[in-house]
């Protein structure tokens, strides 16, 4: 378990340079846009425009602040995303163009290489304590809002807003948290 902090998380720019984008965690370590195998990453959309194209690779995406956006996404119905609308899961090799409702937002955004992983997104409200069964083999627990405290196998800490705590190698587990938070659970598998 490793606990990644909110002010470590590396800031860069968006593949089509169309914005900024805050990479949380990365596999392999220092993997660039085109070499990653798993990514999880927040980006503030402040503009409409299109989504860069990320050929091999699913993406998941959540709002995590603003008033949300409509995602066009090739053959598909637009989609309209909130704060309140659970994660989206899309190919991010079509073309996507987002169009914002009222004002910028901020996402989060979970992608994986289609030949070798999957990935599921989640959105927890923490609301006192409550044991959390961990079964992929990569977890994130991206602490969006509020703090918590977690415990598993002898090992505690603390998370603040925008903390993550990466667990890899994880098997079977169960984590146990505490706190008022909002919270987004990446697991990423073997495909």
């Amino acid at each position: 378990m490793r606990i990644l902090r909110a002010g470590d998380h590396k800031r860069m720019p968006w593949k089509n340079g169309g914005g900024e984008t805050v990479e949380i965690a990365v596999s392999p370590e220092d993997a660039g846009l085109a070499g990653f195998d798993w990514r999880v990453s927040m980006a503030t959309v402040a503009t409409d425009g299109p989504f860069s194209i990320f050929p091999g690779i699913d993406r998941t995406l959540a709002i995590l602040n603003g008033n949300g956006m409509t995602l066009d996404i090739e053959g598909w119905a637009p989609a309209l995303l909130t704060t309140a609308s659970d994660p989206l899961a899309f190919p991010a090799d079509i073309p996507v163009g987002a169009r914002l409702e009222d004002g910028a937002i901020t996402d989060l955004n979970v992608m994986t290489r289609r030949a070798a992983l999957v990935h599921t997104l989640m959105r927890l409200e923490i609301d006192g304590g409550r044991t959390l069964p961990l079964t992929s083999s990569t977890c994130l627990l991206l602490c969006h809002r509020g703090a918590l405290s977690f415990a598993q196998g002898g090992e505690t800490g603390a998370l603040a807003s925008g903390d993550a705590l990466l667990i890899t190698d994880a098997g079977e587990i169960e984590l146990k948290i505490d706190g008022e938070a909002t919270c987004y659970l990446a697991s990423i598998d073997a495909g």
